[in-house]
């Protein structure tokens, strides 16, 4: 497991350490959690300056864990790597303490703020491209040239350019540029959340979510497909890591999967395309359902609701594949001889969720999700002691401040990249050309917006974290989408989603690659096998965006439960089409007839809602008389 973690997960491609290297890493990450979790619960520092130890320490950190490239030692730092860990640190803490007095002379910057500046913009570049790759960092640059070299660039593009120490002032010292909102969310959220989720990884919820889930659908045709299914939306709802999920609960389910008769890269997708959801299941729905929530100025909560009938839809799409293609198969489940109990595992284990619901009750109730998060962590470690076995002692919860410190710097590094992009943006007005051009391109009309916009997220999310590729698409789609009447809560969700789901998709699909490699099947097939399985999650954000009550965004409940109705009717029509099966297996005359039914009741109007329907009911029908034909026959023979 660890070796396909080191492969296929950012976060987890790091130096084993050894000797003074490693206890300075773990005291640092240590460190950093005590005082994220000090600043949640008692601190009152300003936000500013909690973002500028927050990137500072992540720094020290990647510096120290990620080598300059792949034929670097993988046992020890050199000296390079302490001394860039030094002067991020220093930077950092030259802008702690001199931010002060920086406003105090009315933001006029010094030769050494400058330097400083242009010191912590090269770091940051380089932190990112040996944490999370080339491809953000190189972004950034292109950016950063834009900003540069605006008054030579050609048409809609040229604006009157900024100097070196312009561009080094805006993304250094103001609020828009590295230190901006998007680090401001991974300071105060984002890293208290997945601490949450180390702490929980330590007391083994995963295991029980896995026990658990193979108690309830074991049995059942197709059982551990189900149980992949199940699982991974559990534990994805307080990961949010695609890849990390496929690595948790794929090195159980996926050989499962195989053992019943799936095919390998079959059990691959479903394994990716569960574990992808975890990013849009509530109540923690990953690093960039925070910054969107932060970027609109709403609760999560709002966040929350919004996504809560999109994500049901998407694993219920993903659920009536794997049983229509176990029907199909003919595959049984697991004798339940053979299954844990769930009374068993729940009376054992159950108290670990108790935590969970404390933090969903607390971020339905208003507070702040770094409160929910902080009271969720004390009260993991107290219910802990409820049973010998999930006791936390001294070594388990260093261990938690450790390992959570250690998944948190790639989100950090990414949102301080992220906000170098999002300073050019607000510094040139490039936001409002990108919008005016993707209207261009799609001559005003909202389908082909739409169409732009996931193709523009998709590209973005090739190899490149999913919250900075939302934060980007977000910052240059979302505002087109908006002028053309989207709510804009409905465009973010929509960018957030393709976001998302550059995971499983090829050519760079990191969650479908981790789960190649478990089942030993080809990657690019097992990518594909993905795309097919997750195809509703790519036609739900049309159908959100045309059936606002899908989001909670109607005038009666009773619209809202029709369009969820139809909706499900819809995925239900989408899967029978995918897999060639509904009441028997389909001919294309009856795929075409169920896959143009799902695309009928995208739109929410009451005629194409009828006529869907009226294609699903054909074709049950058209189904019905080929079984009776086949069972006839088969009788004769």
């Amino acid at each position: 497991m660890d070796e396909l973690m080191r492969k296929y997960e950012a976060e987890a491609r790091v130096r084993k350490l050894q000797g003074l290297a490693s206890k300075i890493v773990t005291g640092t990450a240590v460190i950093m959690s005590l005082f994220h979790l000090y600043m949640a619960g008692l601190g009152t520092m300003p936000t500013n300056k909690q973002r500028m130890i927050h990137l500072g320490l992540s720094m020290v950190l990647i510096f120290l864990l990620y080598p300059f490239w792949k034929k670097s030692s993988q046992k020890k730092a050199g000296p390079l790597d302490f001394l860039l860990a030094a002067i991020s640190l220093g930077v950092n803490l030259y802008l702690l303490f001199n931010i002060d007095a920086i406003s105090a002379r009315a933001g006029l910057v010094s030769n050494m703020d400058i330097i400083m500046g242009t010191i912590t913009i090269v770091l940051v570049l380089e932190a990112a491209r040996r944490c999370i790759g080339i491809e953000l960092p190189l972004l950034a640059m292109v950016f950063l040239a834009y900003a540069y070299l605006g008054p030579y660039l050609p048409g809609s593009l040229a604006h009157r350019g900024y100097s070196f120490q312009r561009i080094v002032d805006h993304m250094y010292i103001s609020a828009e540029g590295i230190y901006g909102v998007a680090l401001g969310v991974s300071s105060t959220y984002i890293f208290l959340f997945i601490l949450f989720g180390a702490f929980l990884g330590e007391t083994g919820l995963s295991k029980l979510f896995t026990n658990v889930s193979m108690a309830i659908a074991g049995h059942r045709p197709g059982g551990p497909a189900k149980v992949a299914i199940i699982a991974s939306g559990l534990l994805g709802m307080i990961n949010g890591s695609a890849a990390a999920n496929v690595v948790t609960t794929g090195a159980f389910t996926i050989p499962l999967m195989k053992s019943i008769g799936y095919k390998p890269y079959f059990a691959g997708a479903v394994e990716a395309v569960a574990s992808t959801g975890g990013q849009i299941m509530p109540p923690v729905m990953g690093a960039a359902a925070f910054i969107m929530a932060e970027f609109l100025g709403i609760p999560y909560k709002t966040v929350m609701i919004t996504a809560l009938i999109p994500s049901v839809l998407y694993y219920l799409a993903l659920w009536v594949n794997v049983h229509l293609e176990a029907l199909k198969l003919g595959l049984s489940g697991i004798p339940k001889d053979q299954l844990p109990s769930a009374r068993v595992e729940l009376k054992e284990n159950g108290h670990l969720i108790l935590p969970i619901i404390l933090l969903i009750y607390l971020l339905f109730a208003d507070y702040t999700p770094s409160f929910a998060a902080f009271y969720s962590i004390i009260a993991l470690v107290i219910v802990s002691f409820l049973r010998k076995h999930t006791r936390m002692n001294l070594m388990s919860l260093v261990k938690s401040l450790d390992t959570g410190a250690r998944g948190a710097v790639g989100v950090a590094i990414a949102c301080a990249v992220v906000g170098i992009i999002v300073g050019v943006v607000s510094i040139t007005g490039l936001g409002l050309q990108l919008a005016n051009m993707i209207l261009m391109l799609s001559a005003g009309k909202l389908i082909p917006t739409l169409f732009l916009t996931m193709v523009a997220c998709m590209i973005l999310g090739m190899g490149m974290p999913t919250s900075a590729a939302y934060i980007v698409a977000g910052t240059v789609a979302a505002p087109a989408m908006v002028k053309l009447g989207v709510d804009p809560i409905i465009a973010h969700m929509f960018v957030l989603y393709y976001a998302v789901l550059s995971a499983i998709t090829p050519p760079v699909a990191l969650a479908a690659y981790a789960g190649a490699g478990i089942a030993g099947a080809d990657p690019t097939k097992v990518g594909w096998t993905a795309v097919r399985l997750g195809l509703a999650g790519f036609i739900v954000p049309f159908m959100f965006v045309y059936s606002t009550g899908l989001v909670f965004q109607a005038d009666s409940v009773l619209l809202i439960l029709g369009n969820f109705a139809t909706a499900t009717v819809g995925v239900i029509c989408l899967a029978g089409a995918i897999q060639g099966y509904m009441v028997t297996r389909a001919n294309y005359l009856i795929r075409a007839m169920l896959f143009s039914s799902a695309l009928l009741l995208i739109d929410g109007g009451f005629v194409t809602d009828i006529i869907g329907l009226g294609l699903l009911v054909l074709s049950i029908f058209m189904q019905k008389a080929k079984l009776v034909r086949e069972t006839v026959n088969n009788a004769k023979a």
